[in-house]
């Protein structure tokens, strides 16, 4: 059986860069197949709905919507509409606890989430964000949710639906995953050092941190000689997240401990530490 992984991005997180390519990263299972359909940056309506039609002519066996600030009326409407065709739907967003009524809503909801803690917001302010320095920022989340072990909890939770699915389980019979990705659950069970462990938890908080920064920067200051530098402050912090993050993995490099868990072609997540060695 194959096993149809459809990703709905909508605007843009860091999650949502990296989404499918979690699931097949070498691009050879054969167990699964995913579409991505994207409305580019933007979170118009008429954007989303291309998105939901194209994906609901796709038919998958289950969706995952990757937004930012997921409990916006563009996103919640395009997983509404989807769970109406049928098709169940998993939410990746970045935080959103600090909305308490509608992420409460979101709990109850019919919908799985995975909310990444760390995916913070960037610095947009014109002054200041240019294409480069987007980038320049977006690499370094990256760099800080996979190094920390963000990433790799989060494609192992869609791999548990991708296994329901190869189950014969569908529809609302499918476990969906509710998770909130704290810096306690993003390093867990990836570090064998304990200073490399203590460094990307340290990158994990100073990441989450990010978002306040750019809030403050980008929403509740006036003056672009006053909110500039605080917007430019938070892309450091985000610098010094992912330097962390190399020092982590440099430590564990040293002692010949970095975990890789590969899939194999049936979708079997196989297991190493020792660099010269073949996963089991």
């Amino acid at each position: 059986m194959v096993v149809k992984v459809g990703i709905a991005k909508l605007g843009n997180i860091a999650s949502g860069v990296m989404a499918e390519l979690l699931l097949d990263e070498r691009a050879d299972r054969e167990d699964m197949q995913t579409f991505m359909a994207t409305s580019g940056t933007k979170l118009q309506p008429e954007d989303i709905d291309r998105v939901v039609v194209n994906m609901k002519a796709w038919e998958p066996d289950f969706c995952v919507v990757v937004s930012p600030n997921g409990i916006l009326p563009g996103p919640t409407g395009a997983r509404e509409q989807l769970a109406e065709a049928g098709i169940p739907c998993i939410v990746i967003t970045d935080d959103v606890t600090g909305k308490k009524e509608q992420f409460a809503a979101l709990k109850e909801s019919q919908f799985g989430y995975i909310i990444m803690k760390a995916d913070s917001m960037i610095g947009a302010r014109r002054e200041f964000l240019d294409p480069v320095e987007m980038a320049d920022f977006n690499g370094n989340l990256v760099k800080v949710l996979a190094l920390t072990g963000a990433f790799r909890k989060l494609q192992f939770e869609l791999d548990k639906v991708i296994d329901q699915v190869k189950e014969g389980k569908k529809g609302a019979d499918l476990v969906l995953p509710k998770v909130v990705m704290t810096s306690d659950k993003a390093v867990a069970d990836e570090f064998s050092n304990p200073y490399a462990y203590a460094k990307a938890r340290a990158a994990y908080e100073i990441a989450q941190a990010v978002a306040g920064v750019n809030v403050k920067g980008c929403f509740m200051t006036k003056g672009f000689e006053n909110y500039v530098p605080i917007v430019a402050s938070a892309h450091e912090m985000m610098r010094q997240a992912a330097y962390l993050c190399d020092e982590a993995r440099e430590i564990e490099k040293a002692g010949d401990g970095i975990i890789r868990k590969p899939h194999k072609k049936d979708g079997v997540i196989v297991s190493k530490t020792t660099l010269i060695s073949k996963p089991e």
